[in-house]
């Protein structure tokens, strides 16, 4: 990823008996990091934030938003981490040329819920009406499979 030549890099000065850096006369001081900070640095700031994070922020503001996505960077280290639980159905898109942004939204509910049910958060449900208010989604007869034997091992 490229710095984003397009923004003007502002001018700052340390005042003298003052800590703190103040914009040059006639300039405006920068309202966020990533005004100032080349792209990829911003990407590795944002790197650090885990996926409900990194959608808050792409909300903040426009540059932010750009920033967030147009980086496969980010959304393929959402995605591996989606795939150590949903690894075949991650696998699966990219084989079908999907980007990492796409797979992270059509993967990352199954993989919380997935997990849940691997770990046993449910195994003493007696009843649907127990599961109400939680999100579920749709699960595949293998990915199935897979909880049953992680309940039988139990």
């Amino acid at each position: 990823m490229q710095h984003v030549c397009g923004r003007t890099p502002p001018v700052f000065f340390l005042c003298e008996g003052s800590p703190a850096l103040t914009a040059a006369e006639g300039t405006a001081p920068p309202r966020n990091f990533a005004e100032t900070l080349p792209t990829e640095m911003t990407v590795r700031i944002f790197g650090e934030l885990d996926a409900a994070s990194l959608c808050s922020a792409a909300r903040t503001c426009r540059l932010w938003h750009q920033i967030i996505e147009q980086s496969e960077q980010l959304w393929r280290k959402q995605c591996l981490m989606v795939r150590a639980i949903c690894q075949r159905e991650v696998d699966s898109d990219r084989r079908h040329g999907l980007s990492w942004k796409v797979i992270l939204v059509r993967n990352y509910i199954r993989s919380r819920v997935k997990k849940d049910w691997l770990i046993g958060r449910f195994s003493h449900v007696r009843s649907a009406d127990e599961l109400s208010g939680r999100k579920l989604t749709p699960l595949d007869a293998e990915t199935w499979g897979e909880i049953l034997e992680a309940e039988l091992d139990r």
